[in-house]
């Protein structure tokens, strides 16, 4: 889908700097411009960028990690998901490939390993987008990159930065990897729960410690950690903190700490695995002039950011009951791309029809 640039009239109050089109680049090669160019290779970057294809418009996806997938792949690939619409249970990793699979299709260009780090919307309406090893042109964005940068909250504890990697671990790739090891599980949330279910299977021994006696978690987690507890399969601490994590070459023990009458106790583990969530940082968008409330991306009801063109979707973004769900994601990129869809031709329709009827997939 070719179109024509919008023109620089109709965005007159942008926050992002206009400047005129540099002498020689290449914001008329179809090759280095595309109509929408997706930041975000995580299930909402993806899924955004398979219902671009499926509207006709050409696709590019950038991302900072080294593989598509966002942190289904990088952090918990190997974790069931259970409320992603059509799937009673799926592993993450496979939510991920089918969502890659779904996007390539339409064979969209992927950059990866890249962060866009200046966005500037030039006299022709195009934005540029400046990276670490490139520079890139499209006629509108959609930004879907999570929380932002992935930057685990840490144990304030000695030992902790010592065998980060050789014992600690803040995300679980492999679970066979601890298979009868003497595990200890820090936090009080779904991951938390989730790996202490998952892993109390394959470890020697699980104890999980919680600083407080209330979890963040789903309700029938919590009904499976009162039965693995209850049957001896689960050693559950709570108001307990971690003073002090101890080995020489790996992980060898933790001094954990009662946070109500300061009283310790020596535990021998071989791994320490916290899950404590991770810091939100939008890194480089905020100096893009994006409107930010509450450290996220602030939009519409069409998804649009106040610049005009750019628009976001997925956990990084802003609105008056937003909830953090793959499910919602989905449904906000598909709204973020029909709208940028009518931005780049104002002429095609904001509402595509069904799947079914969609001339992308006539004959498949």
């Amino acid at each position: 889908m070719t179109q024509a640039s919008p023109s620089p009239d109709s965005s007159p109050e942008s926050s992002l700097d206009a400047s005129p089109a540099e002498s020689g680049n290449p914001t008329s090669d179809p090759d280095r411009t595309r109509d929408l160019t997706v930041i975000g290779g995580g299930p909402t970057g993806l899924f955004a960028a398979f219902y671009a294809g499926m509207r006709g418009v050409s696709v590019r996806i950038i991302d900072s990690l080294p593989e598509l997938g966002g942190q289904l792949m990088a952090l918990y690939p190997e974790k069931h998901i259970f409320d992603v619409g059509g799937f009673p249970r799926v592993l993450a990793r496979d939510l991920a490939m089918n969502l890659i699979s779904q996007a390539m299709q339409f064979e969209p260009e992927v950059i990866l390993d890249e962060e866009v780090r200046h966005v500037t919307r030039q006299a022709d309406g195009l934005f540029r987008m400046e990276g670490r090893t490139g520079t890139w042109w499209t006629r509108a964005i959609v930004l879907a990159g999570g929380r932002g940068a992935f930057e685990p909250r840490k144990l304030d504890c000695p030992g902790y930065d010592t065998f980060l990697g050789r014992g600690v671990h803040y995300a679980v790739k492999r679970p066979d990897d601890f298979a009868g090891k003497r595990i200890l599980i820090v936090g009080g949330g779904d991951s938390a729960l989730d790996w202490t279910l998952i892993l109390k299977e394959l470890a020697a021994h699980v104890i999980l410690a919680h600083r407080r006696d209330e979890f963040r978690a789903h309700e029938a987690s919590l009904t499976q950690l009162d039965a693995a507890v209850a049957a001896g399969q689960v050693e559950l601490r709570l108001f307990q903190e971690v003073a002090e994590i101890q080995g020489t070459e790996t992980v060898e023990g933790v001094t954990l700490v009662d946070n109500r009458d300061q009283s310790r106790a020596e535990l021998e583990v071989d791994v320490v695995l916290t899950f404590l969530g991770f810091k939100p940082d939008l890194g480089p968008i905020k100096t893009w002039g994006v409107e930010v409330e509450k450290n996220r991306v602030k939009v519409g009801r069409l998804m649009e950011t106040n610049i005009p063109g750019l628009y976001a979707a997925g956990d990084l973004v802003e609105y008056e009951g937003k909830l953090d769900l793959i499910a919602t994601g989905f449904a906000e990129a598909a709204t973020a791309v029909n709208n940028a869809v009518r931005f780049v031709d104002p002429t095609a329709r904001v509402n595509p029809g069904h799947s079914t009827s969609n001339k992308a997939f006539q004959g498949a």
